[in-house]
């Protein structure tokens, strides 16, 4: 039996075994040769040898320079919208007259107003509006300064930030503060349900 060096066909081989994207079903891709002659075979506008039609060739540029981007009303809308976003990141949103508590020290940061709660650890932030809540604990370290707030939510979760305080006579002025904006926004749902008849 005799066996043969190289390639006996032109045709490249196909299949999962030789191409790691083969996807059974669809047609190989053609090779640089038979694509460059099919297209110009048969695309539209040409004759059969290859040659590009004049008509074609004269109605393009007006095709182009009637359909430029932004002259739909679809377009016009978009870029809109993109604008309004771009001027509302730029503007920051009007804050109503009410407590805020902040906190922070070299590494930790708490914010807590009208939005809900921002905790920030070194580059690793987290926002949690009021209706993602569930409680709001405080904790304080026995020996030491360090002030410990853990926010928790409904889903059983809980997420502690630790805050150097630069006394401890800060806690007591933190805890009061965070208790204002906690009564003001926080709705815990433990209001009694009224009398039945």
């Amino acid at each position: 039996m005799e066996q043969r060096i190289g390639s006996s066909s032109s045709k490249p081989l196909e299949g999962a075994g030789f191409d790691p994207a083969f996807i059974p079903g669809l047609t190989a891709p053609a090779t640089g040769r038979e694509e460059d002659a099919k297209d110009t075979k048969d695309a539209p506008g040409t004759d059969g040898d290859g040659t590009v039609e004049d008509a074609a060739t004269e109605a393009a540029p007006e095709a182009e320079e009637s359909e430029k981007p932004g002259d739909s009303p679809a377009a016009e809308a978009a870029e809109a919208v993109e604008a309004a976003e771009e001027s509302e990141d730029d503007e920051p949103e009007p804050a109503p007259d009410g407590p805020v508590f902040e906190a922070s020290d070299r590494r930790a940061a708490l914010v807590a107003d009208h939005r809900g709660v921002r905790l920030r650890l070194d580059d690793q932030e987290c926002e949690f509006r009021w209706d993602e809540i569930g409680a709001v604990e405080t904790e304080t370290a026995r020996f030491g300064k360090r002030y410990t707030v853990t926010v928790h939510t409904p889903d059983r979760r809980w997420y502690p930030l630790e805050i150097d305080a630069d006394s401890r006579r800060r806690f007591a002025e933190w805890d009061a503060a965070l208790d204002e904006v906690l009564d003001a926004y926080f709705d815990d749902g433990a209001e009694e349900p009224a009398d039945r008849v």
